[in-house]
């Protein structure tokens, strides 16, 4: 495999990373309250479709337009978000059945796929999208240019988000309160520290994130809109948490290794080389994420991993 295509290979390994950076990191900020979030994939489905529609439909300059439609997706992740935090945290209902629900709700068959239909966006190219940034003039530069210094403001942005997130957890007071709250929300509880109140802040936060991570689909990496254009990678985005042992940095590489092998697939074929069928490339990432989640619960990585030890358990206050 010479040069060119593994820079184009590490290129869309980016783009096909970039999503599950976005949504990983809000489920990661959800788990770590105790919150467990499987509607992830809903979520981005949503958070897809309503970014494609006011793009479509907002009229102003494109940098105008595409704030718009990032806003309006992250609006429509918290929305998703607010329904499973209810749910699991105020009537505390079982969490895995919770974040079921609204994936169901929201996803293929879904609210996202007859919002579709109603606005008529389907099919249709889109009319804005985030394009490459010659960051610093340096893009020409060999290898690092195209894949360091030509990326969207999306990427970037994701890029910031990661270092954001590794501060707030880790040399923040809030941070660190979050942390207590997934570990032992009694013993945060008696420190003086509204247990509900964090974990109702960080899903809604990870609802958010996961707006746009379904954002990044229709405004830059295919402006259109098809039913159940994420394709599965809400539930990669999950899987990803674990494999990380809930650790940011961890996360974004392990985001852009998945993201290696969603893109190998279609950067092969472009170029005519067939070693594979098709049908093995795109069941790949699927494929190694099962692998990723089998090494995770290994023996070894069970002495490492660092799991939130209230996750997926409702808190209730004791009185008196």
């Amino acid at each position: 495999m010479n040069s060119n295509i593994v820079i184009a290979v590490v290129v869309s390994a980016i783009a096909f990373g970039t999503p599950l950076v976005l949504a990983g990191l809000g489920e990661l900020l959800a788990e770590r309250s105790g919150v467990l979030n499987l509607g992830v994939e809903g979520m981005m489905l949503m958070g897809a479709v309503t970014a494609f529609f006011v793009s479509q439909k907002t009229h102003g300059s494109t940098a105008l337009v595409l704030l718009l439609a990032v806003l309006a997706s992250m609006g429509a992740g918290v929305a998703m978000a607010l329904i499973h935090a209810f749910l699991s945290i105020t009537i505390r209902v079982n969490q895995i059945v919770s974040g079921l629900a609204v994936t169901i709700f929201a996803g293929i068959i879904g609210l996202s796929s007859y919002l579709g239909q109603v606005w008529n966006i389907g099919g249709v190219a889109g009319r804005h999208q985030f394009n490459g940034i010659d960051l610093f003039g340096l893009q020409n530069l060999p290898i690092v240019g195209p894949i360091i210094f030509n990326e969207d403001a999306f990427v970037y942005a994701s890029w910031v988000l990661v270092l954001a997130v590794l501060y707030y957890l880790y040399r923040t007071r809030p941070g660190l309160y979050l942390r207590a709250v997934g570990e032992n929300p009694a013993a945060a509880d008696a420190m003086g520290i509204n247990v509900n109140a964090y974990r109702y802040t960080h899903t809604l936060i990870g609802g958010a994130f996961a707006g746009l991570g379904g954002a990044y689909f229709t405004l830059a990496l295919a402006p259109i809109w098809t039913d159940g254009l994420t394709a599965g990678f809400g539930w990669i985005a999950i899987a990803l948490v674990i494999f990380a042992f809930w650790r940011p940095d961890l996360l974004v590489l392990g985001a852009y290794l998945f993201g290696v092998f969603s893109a190998l697939g279609p950067t092969l074929e472009t170029r005519g080389i067939t070693v594979l069928p098709s049908e093995f490339y795109s069941a790949l990432p699927f494929l190694m994420t099962v692998i990723a989640l089998a090494a995770a619960s290994t023996s070894w990585a069970n002495r490492r991993v660092g799991t939130p030890a209230s996750l997926g358990i409702p808190y209730t206050r004791e009185e008196g």
